[in-house]
């Protein structure tokens, strides 16, 4: 079974940043795809940004877009999202989330029932 783990989640003033990890248990395949997603109560998981595993392709939601960004540690199992000049809007529960055996596709990464292993979440909190 497959698990992930989200750390560096916090609380940080308008233009601070922070760097998500979540550390992948295993990669069942050369070929995985995994992705950050973000979710405010009442609201849709929206996807943040993509990688494939095995590949250089990256995607991002527009919003977030020369703020993020999303790199991995082969080696360390570990996907990282460096979130820089962060704004309120910004504020969600992050997750990380894996499809093993894929690449991200670029019309269908954002979608979160296409993932099949879900990290607990870390809280990110970025005040005015």
């Amino acid at each position: 079974q497959v698990q992930l783990v989200e750390s560096g989640g916090g609380s940080v003033q308008a233009g601070g940043s922070l760097r998500l990890s979540c550390a992948v248990s295993a990669y069942t395949y050369s070929w995985n795809c995994v992705v950050w997603f973000r979710q405010t109560p009442g609201k849709e998981r929206e996807g943040v940004a993509a990688l494939s595993t095995g590949t250089t392709s990256t995607y991002y939601t527009d919003s977030v877009t020369g703020r993020f960004t999303i790199s991995r540690d082969n080696a360390k199992k570990t996907v990282y999202l460096q979130m820089n000049s962060l704004k309120p809007e910004d504020t969600a529960m992050y997750y990380c989330a894996a499809r093993m055996g894929s690449t991200c596709l670029s019309e269908s990464w954002s979608q979160s029932v296409r993932y099949n292993y879900w990290g607990q979440g870390t809280q990110v909190t970025v005040s005015s």
